[in-house]
């Protein structure tokens, strides 16, 4: 005899159905035609009823081949979608992201090439009833190399209405965010406007008081055969703006009265949340305004031009060497010169070659991916690692392991001979080429004099100019090693090898644990105590990981592997941060007394301030940044300073980067800055903040204090 099946499970039943029919709703195959690859991507899993849901058409076009933009420049056409929505669904126009310059012969086109995601908005009725619903595009687009062919698909979306706010769909978020890291940027504050003369048209852009504009830009216009494509755009500095001008094509129309477009950067656009584009809309005028004065960005500090940004990064990297985060590690070096500086010059001048050779591919690296990250959306900044709690905790995690090597737990060297090569030259420059590697790491927190203002300049430039001034960054800091490897008269004062080294070795070993605990300090300020418990629970196990390895170091047998391995791996685990870490909250707990009473930042609280004419110090730091710490305890925190603050009536504003946070990024852009630390005076009526020195003293702090005006009484209760 069949029972019938109570209804709780019929419902259970008829749900666990339902969601697994929304949970592949946003569903579509990709069409592939001769040359693109294309599919309609939906951002969250369902839409809800009367709220725009956006969608995108991607195209992944072959090697070498290109679509257009809506502006298709001297030949082309741009793509076209005709939706087949649901009843009662709407469509809105195509989010164009930037554009590409795409040269053809003396044509210049406009378009993109590799990959191209046009985003738009459809809207389900507000009475939609939920459930499955297809979305579908035909979409036409006409693909180029040296033979244009036109193409099209229809796509198909299997998509769905569903109550409520459906979550984002998280295998197309990646490509959603950089779809809309392309999409120009609309920008308040600033200004556009544009003379015609004869056949020359002159854009003019002005930024708001305290901004700076790119040093380099590219103008693409909405109207088709207005300008000349290839013709050059040449750029000039106008105050803190700049002018475009551009030629015409001939006969020059004569019914414009506005100009529209997108201005392109050739990195980050100040202010614009790191995307490189703007939208810009302005009149044409009869005359421009006379040119301005030109203002460098950062404040005047580093200027506009490579030759002085590569002067202040050489500068800056060879102070890097005398601050606080490099030290451990050049202690560990000192030790290689040591063991060469009496006898083979050619091994001490390969050791100072390969360290430096290590320094430089890492600060490449670094910039590198910071690059990448930027242009796929992600607001970044220099040390931007150390807002990782999981880097935080590696890095602890590291130089753990190397204080236990240099106490002779175990002996690296053999290992990493063992990893790269039995000849022991070959495991010496490993070495070495590591000691740059971890060099680099540890001073990313830190920022020297002269370094914050080049790194600043990096933001408007090209990824080859600011992979330019960071490698000169990183030839400052190799060049003390490097010129000490090839001229070691000063090295051969020192003792020779001996028994007096491994005293050494092991003294080195205490900077190490030192910087293990200011780590967990950071991982600490993070995420939490617990975190830390975690970290701390972790290196114990890690500990009992490297004294197996190094207790029975003669051994062959593979327990010794195995038995290391597991507590390696096992310490690692424990110590990581859990996804359930949360930024700690409390960190920015009440000042002790004597201290300075700092408020959060925010843009809205310093623009408020700022309109009552309150003077503010925002001081931009973050727990990982040492050279912040550093300022706080020998020049912030002084009894001078304090009185100093509240004399003068000084609101002071902490923009805290410890944790990932966009607005600050953002604020540091708009000052040309993207390291730390930054401290900005606002004095009342002046457009722009004076930006202090990196390395702080307290007499500095004062004089510049003392500049502002007289205090009004009621702002000395903000300071204790």
């Amino acid at each position: 005899m069949t029972h019938p099946l109570p209804r709780h499970r019929i419902l259970l039943a008829a749900a666990l159905v339902l969601a697994g029919a929304f949970a592949i709703a946003a569903h579509a195959v990709p069409v592939r035609t001769e040359h693109v690859e294309a599919e309609l991507i939906a951002e969250r899993t369902a839409a809800s009823p009367g709220k725009p849901a956006t969608v995108g058409l991607r195209l992944h076009m072959d090697e070498h081949w290109h679509t257009y933009w809506k502006n298709p420049g001297d030949s082309g056409l741009p793509t076209k979608i005709q939706w087949r929505l649901p009843e009662g669904w709407t469509a809105g126009p195509i989010a164009w992201p930037h554009p590409e310059g795409q040269r053809v012969g003396p044509m210049l086109n406009y378009g993109y090439s590799d990959e191209a995601i046009l985003l738009s908005e459809l809207t389900p009725p507000a009475d939609a009833r939920p459930g499955p619903v297809t979305i579908t595009a035909n979409a036409s687009w006409l693909v180029c190399k040296d033979i244009c062919i036109p193409e099209k698909a229809t796509l198909t979306l299997a998509f769905a209405v569903a109550e409520g706010d459906p979550p984002p769909d998280g295998a197309q978020a990646a490509l959603f965010a950089k779809a809309r890291a392309k999409l120009p940027a609309t920008l308040t504050g600033w200004t556009a406007e544009s003379a015609i003369a004869g056949n020359r048209l002159t854009l003019r852009y002005m930024p708001p008081a305290g901004t700076l504009a790119p040093a380099s830009v590219a103008f693409f216009p909405y109207r088709e055969n207005f300008i000349d494509h290839p013709a050059p755009q040449v750029l000039t500095r106008d105050g803190g703006g700049f002018r475009l001008e551009m030629q015409l094509v001939e006969p020059v129309a004569q019914d414009v009265k506005d100009l529209a477009g997108v201005l392109v950067a050739g990195s980050a656009w100040p202010g614009a949340a790191n995307r490189r584009s703007v939208e810009i809309t302005g009149p044409v005028v009869a005359a421009l305004a006379p040119v301005q004065a030109p203002i460098a960005p950062a404040g005047n500090e580093a200027g506009s031009s490579l030759a002085l940004a590569l002067v202040f990064a050489l500068a800056g990297g060879l102070l890097l060497n005398l601050m606080p985060c490099v030290f451990p590690v050049l202690g560990i070096k000192v030790m290689g010169f040591v063991r060469h500086a009496h006898g083979d010059a050619r091994a001490l001048w390969m050791q100072g070659a390969v360290f430096s050779a290590g320094v430089l591919v890492s600060f490449l690296a670094l910039a590198g991916l910071l690059l990448a990250l930027r242009a796929g959306g992600t607001e970044l900044g220099w040390g931007f690692q150390l807002q990782s709690p999981a880097f935080v905790t590696l890095l602890a995690a590291l130089f753990f392991l190397m204080a236990l090597n240099l106490f002779g737990v175990f002996e690296w060297g053999g290992f990493a001979q063992s990893m790269t090569s039995n000849v022991s030259a070959k495991g010496r420059y490993a070495d070495a080429f590591l000691a740059g590697v971890l060099a680099t790491l540890v001073a990313t927190p830190c920022t020297a004099p002269f370094m914050g203002a080049a790194v600043g300049f990096t933001l408007a430039q090209p990824a080859s100019i600011s992979l330019a001034v960071f490698a000169m960054l990183g030839v400052g800091m190799a060049v003390p090693v490097l010129a000490l490897s090839f001229f070691p008269a000063a090295l051969r004062k020192l003792p020779k090898p001996g028994p007096w080294m491994e005293t050494f070795k092991q003294v080195m070993a205490f900077p190490l644990f030192a910087t293990v605990i200011w780590l967990a300090w950071v991982l600490g300020a993070q995420v939490g105590n617990d975190a830390v418990l975690s970290l701390l629970g972790g290196l114990l196990v890690l500990a009992i990981g490297a004294w197996i390895y190094g207790r029975w170091a003669r051994s062959e047998s593979l327990a010794r592997f195995v038995f290391a391995a597991l507590f390696a791996a096992a310490g690692l685990w424990l110590a990581w941060p859990g996804p359930t870490a949360a930024p700690n909250e409390a960190r920015a707990a009440n000042a002790k007394s004597g201290e300075i009473a700092w408020q959060p930042w925010s843009p809205e609280r310093l623009a408020e301030l700022r309109a009552a004419g309150t003077p503010v110090f925002v001081d931009f730091t973050a727990a990982w940044c040492v050279t912040c710490q550093v300022n706080k305890r020998v020049a912030l925190n002084r009894e001078e300073v304090v009185r100093a603050l509240a004399d003068r009536g000084v609101v002071p504003l902490k923009a805290d980067w410890t944790n990932h946070d966009p607005r600050i990024t953002a604020a540091l852009a708009q000052l040309g800055r993207n390291a730390l630390p930054v401290y900005a005076l606002y004095a009342p009526g002046q457009a722009q903040p004076k930006l202090l020195p990196e390395v702080l003293t307290a007499s500095l702090v004062v004089e510049e204090l003392s500049k502002l005006p007289a205090a009004r009484t009621a702002a000395n209760d903000t300071i204790r």
